[in-house]
């Protein structure tokens, strides 16, 4: 499986790394579209910009479970599947 440009066997702490920054830039586009969301001009721009959060969201979902998957997977003695 790869994530991004490292995969894994190779470096875990690249693919750990990847994840961070995945979540990090998620995080931050959540929070600029909650902000066009609280200050848009109209409906159908507040409409646009709840639909972007929620594809976000579903996004940082994902990335937030992967990142448990490999916290649990640098645990010592932790099963592999």
């Amino acid at each position: 499986m790869v994530t991004g440009t490292a995969q894994e066997g190779q470096d875990p702490d690249a693919a750990w790394r990847e994840l961070h920054e995945e979540r990090e830039s998620l995080e931050r586009a959540l929070a600029l579209v909650q902000t066009r969301q609280r200050i848009a001009k109209d409906d159908a721009e507040a409409d646009e910009a709840a639909r972007e959060e929620a594809g976000l969201l579903l996004n940082l979902d994902r990335v937030l479970t992967r990142i448990r998957a490999a916290e649990y997977g640098r645990q010592p003695g932790a099963r592999r599947w």
